[in-house]
């Protein structure tokens, strides 16, 4: 299996069945203690959704630096960008449409103008929320933070990356935006899988080589590569697993750091395969899947296909279904490869 055995990912990958599964946002409640024993000048804000964004279990050990703003997103931000120029560390938590979605002119204007040091922490994101519809279903968050000057952007993949990123983004000095999802999703990452600030990482690449029955070798094409962010990195594991197996040759990367971007890893991914094809769960428009194509128009052009929702709203449903429905499944990511090979 051509895993990279230096992510360090779970043994059982792509055993669905028998995977742990949690949502990203606990990962934000995890990360958020962690970052607040560490540093006492983490604080944190919330719009009335303590339980929901997991900013439960700061409040309760950390009571005396917990602000509850109720529903007031708008003053929230700007009153997280207050305590920050007062030297504190403020993360601000509702769901994403709500923040970064209902105040955005506060997050562009009063914290990132001002370079303020706030951690806009957006749950719910993506279609995947389910039931609640198109007015909780935060798609369009990626494409309205990432043009924002000063402000970094990163979408985790599951519960323990969403920890690390909560965390590490406590020693930026500076805006940040995180999106979390609300469903359970495959932990596939482990406590020991690296992350790191503006770097992408390779979760399945196919080996260069195979040794032929009688013992020589013969390289192999790199065929595509699958750049992908937030849960449905697992969805893309699985679609290069069976890829791998009909001949395809697949490399999957793990696009956290949406802005700072990997332009590196991106770059080289696209003179190895000469195709990419971009995944993620949020509108095609504006999303990571532009800012891939962004970097590549500017430095390696090559045929790119984008797996997201495709300029349209949201609806109600099982988040499985909603999956499909929008054509993220697995099969639509391997129709995806098949087309964009078809391009080069």
């Amino acid at each position: 299996m051509p895993l990279n055995p230096k992510a360090k990912l779970v043994e059982n990958i792509l055993d669905v069945k028998s995977l742990e599964q949690k949502p990203t946002r606990d990962g934000y409640g995890l990360g958020l203690v962690e970052a607040a024993d560490e540093n006492p000048n983490v604080v944190a804000l919330c719009a009335d959704l303590t339980e929901s964004t997991r900013t439960e279990a700061f409040a309760k050990k950390y009571p005396e630096r917990f602000v509850e703003m109720g529903v007031a997103e708008q003053n929230m931000a700007s009153v997280a960008a207050g305590m920050s120029l007062m030297g504190k560390i403020p993360y601000i938590s509702s769901y994403a449409m709500f923040s970064p979605g209902r105040n955005w002119e506060q997050i562009r204007t009063t914290i990132c103008y001002n370079e303020a040091n706030v951690k806009v922490c957006g749950a719910h994101a993506g279609v995947s929320v389910g039931p609640d519809g198109a007015t909780h279903q935060a798609i369009e968050d990626i494409a309205i933070t990432r043009p924002i000057a000063n402000m970094q952007v990163f979408a985790p993949c599951d519960v323990w990356e969403a920890k690390k990123v909560t965390y590490a983004i406590s020693k930026i000095n500076g805006p940040c935006y995180v999106r979390y999802a609300r469903e359970k999703t495959p932990v596939f990452t482990t406590e020991d899988t690296p992350f790191e600030i503006g770097k992408a990482q390779i979760f399945w690449d196919a080996p260069k080589e195979v040794r032929l029955p009688a013992g020589s070798r013969t390289s192999r094409k790199l065929d595509v590569a699958i750049i992908a962010c937030g849960p449905l990195v697992h969805n893309a594991i699985l679609a290069a697993a069976e890829l791998e197996d009909e001949g395809v040759k697949v490399r999957v990367i793990n696009n956290v750091s949406i802005k700072p971007m990997d332009e590196e890893t991106i770059i080289q991914a696209a003179k190895d395969a000469k195709a990419i094809v971009t995944v993620e769960e949020h509108q095609v428009a504006g999303g990571m899947g532009s800012a891939v194509a962004e970097i590549l128009a500017k430095n390696y052009p090559v045929p790119i296909e984008f797996i997201g929702v495709q300029d349209r709203f949201g609806e109600s449903g099982a988040p499985n279904e909603l999956i499909e429905h929008f054509g993220m499944g697995v099969q639509h990511i391997k129709e995806a490869v098949q087309k964009v090979i078809k391009r080069k």
